[in-house]
This record gives structure tokens, C-alpha cells and sequence, in this order.
């Protein structure tokens, strides 16, 4: 009983620490925003600056009024990163499985990854769950969702986006505050993909017009992405199976990498519209199954989605949306 007892303390100890630590980089961003009004008014915003922000207020007013996605003060503030990056996040997997490693957190639930506002103590976490055998993968991300515990800022690195990839950006994660089903990390990134995807083509195609080159530029690079993340789920399908043959671990880490090796390869002479998506691949070496877990995590469902959209919802979005907030209770 007081092994168990010590267990829990430190257990709960590690994530009370991890939670200071998250909130203490949380409260440094919203506290240091400042309202985007401010930003738009001072004189001495270049006009690129205002106008992204301008374009993001659109996008929200949007996402409230044609997409249905619950109204909040998400995206009224601005945070100067000064060129630096903010969030860290850890996914890792199981090495010879293709099963994400999971962390459980209070409200939240079972999650299969880890933000980290402190880039060593990412670095520190990868380190231990590498030496206990998982594949692993960290980086940067460019924006997150609060859940509506906070008010979520507009960072100053979301403007690099052009407007299609920023109007997905924005919307994806407005719709995490409208609909999270704990413990369903698959469901609620590929709800938020599919919301923020048709809802950035609905946006450009009313804000510019169907022959744009805003729409274009965006539908060239959903193409891209398209591409690659069905190459991703394709094998992450055939090294689900390899797996499956429960083969002497030398053998399944020899053919695992054979066949994370035909990926690249596959992806390598794919002519995609940007080319910097060819060299994407690559982390696939490094990260494992953490990183075809990734897309199975963001993009498996992307399609059932879009089947449900049109039969059942005649193309409607709002309607879409509409019927899985009445299905999870949501006002």
C-alpha cells in the first residue's frame, strides 16, 4: 500500500510540475497580448501586419456566421513572438506496433501528445521515452487551441501563412473550441482538418471569388498535402500489417525500414506543386511511427468526413457541424 501511495505522489507530482510549467507559458502569452484593434491602430504596424489581422477578423466573423462554429473571443489579441518559436510538441509510438504513446490528463483525458513551452524539457522527455524503445518525433507548432480556458491569441508566426493556409489555420482550431470529445485525440484533429479545410475553400471562395489566385495557391497546396498524406496513410497500413506477422524483431526492424525507406522514395518523385513537400519524408527515418501517426492521427478520417458531408448534409457544412454538436451536446 505505501509503494502504491509513493507511486501516486510521484506521479502526480510529475504532473503537477508539467501543469506550472504549461500554465506559467500559457499565462506569458495571454498576459503579454495586447487587444488587435491596438495592433491595427498604431501607426507604425506595417500595412502587411494589418491586413492579415484584418483578414483573420473576417475569417472568424465567417466561421461564426456561415460555418457555425461557436462564437468566442479567440483570435481579438496579438502576441509578438519576436521571431521566436513558443510550443514544442513530443508524439512518440511504439516501435513495432503502430500504437501512439499516451499521455491522461485532467478534463482533457488520454492524449497522444505533449506541448512543451520549454524546449529542454521536451527534449529531456524524448530522451527518456526513446531509451525506453519508442520511436518518437518533436516539434514546432505554429498554433493550439485553449479549449476556451483562456483567450487564444493571434502569434505573430501564424501571419507567415498565406491566406488559404491561415484561414484553415484559424479555423481548425475554432473548431476545437466548439467541439473536443475527451479522450478522442483521432476524432477531434481530423474534425478540425476537415472543418478548417472546407471551411478555408468556402472563406477564399467568398472573400476572392472561385478563379482567384488566393483559391488556387490554397487548392494547389491541399493537393500537395493530399498527396502526401495518403502516401503516409498507405504505409502506415503496410507497416500496421508487417507488424502483425509478429516476425523475430530483427526481421520486422529490417523490413520496417525497408519499407519507410520505399516512402521516401515514393514521395521523392512525386511532382508535387511545391517541392519542398519532397523532402518532408525524410523525418519518417527519425521518427518512426510516431511520424505515420501523425497523418492517421490528422487525415484518416478525412474522407468518411467528406462522405457524410455529401450524403447525408448535401454538401452543407453548417448543416455537417450542426448534426455532431447536437450529437455531443453541444448548445
Amino acid at each position: 500500500m505505501l509503494i502504491m501511495l509513493f507511486i501516486l505522489a510521484l506521479v502526480f507530482n510529475q504532473l503537477l510540475v508539467y501543469g506550472i510549467s504549461q500554465g506559467k507559458g500559457q499565462l506569458k502569452i495571454v498576459l503579454g497580448a495586447v487587444p488587435v484593434s491596438d495592433v491595427i491602430n498604431d501607426p507604425v504596424t506595417p500595412d502587411s501586419v494589418k491586413r492579415k489581422l484584418l483578414l483573420i477578423q473576417e475569417i472568424r466573423e465567417f466561421a461564426f456566421d456561415s460555418l457555425g462554429i461557436n462564437e468566442s473571443e479567440n483570435y481579438t489579441t496579438f502576441f509578438d513572438q519576436k521571431g521566436k518559436a513558443l510550443l514544442w510538441v513530443l508524439t512518440a509510438a511504439e516501435p513495432y506496433e503502430m500504437k501512439s504513446y499516451q499521455w491522461k490528463f485532467p478534463v482533457v483525458g488520454k492524449v497522444g501528445y505533449k506541448g512543451f513551452f520549454n524546449l529542454n524539457r521536451g527534449i529531456i522527455e524524448r530522451a527518456q521515452l526513446k531509451a525506453k524503445g519508442y520511436d518518437t518525433d518533436l516539434g514546432k507548432v505554429s498554433g493550439w487551441s485553449t479549449l476556451g480556458y483562456f483567450k487564444d491569441p493571434v502569434l505573430s508566426q501564424m501571419l507567415r501563412n498565406n491566406d488559404g493556409m491561415l484561414a484553415e489555420l484559424i479555423i481548425h482550431e475554432l473548431t476545437h473550441g466548439t467541439i473536443y470529445v475527451k479522450s478522442d485525440v483521432t476524432f477531434n484533429e481530423n474534425l478540425a482538418s476537415f472543418i478548417g479545410e472546407q471551411g478555408a475553400v468556402m472563406f477564399l471562395d467568398h472573400h476572392y471569388g472561385k478563379n482567384s489566385k488566393e483559391l488556387k495557391e490554397y487548392l494547389d497546396e491541399r493537393s500537395d498535402h493530399k498527396a502526401f498524406s495518403t502516401a503516409a496513410l498507405k504505409y502506415s497500413k503496410k507497416l500496421d500489417s508487417l507488424y502483425r506477422l509478429n516476425l523475430p524483431e530483427e526481421k520486422t526492424k529490417e523490413n520496417k525500414q525497408a519499407l519507410i525507406m520505399k516512402f521516401v522514395r515514393e514521395i521523392r518523385h512525386h511532382p508535387f506543386n511545391n517541392r519542398r513537400f519532397n523532402s518532408y519524408a525524410k523525418k519518417a527515418y527519425s521518427a518512426g511511427n510516431a511520424f505515420f501517426l501523425s497523418y492517421v492521427r490528422y487525415d484518416s478520417k478525412l474522407k468518411s468526413f467528406e462522405k457524410e458531408l455529401n450524403d447525408d448534409h448535401n454538401g452543407n457544412l453548417r448543416s455537417f457541424l450542426d448534426s455532431l454538436k447536437l450529437e455531443y451536446g453541444v448548445r
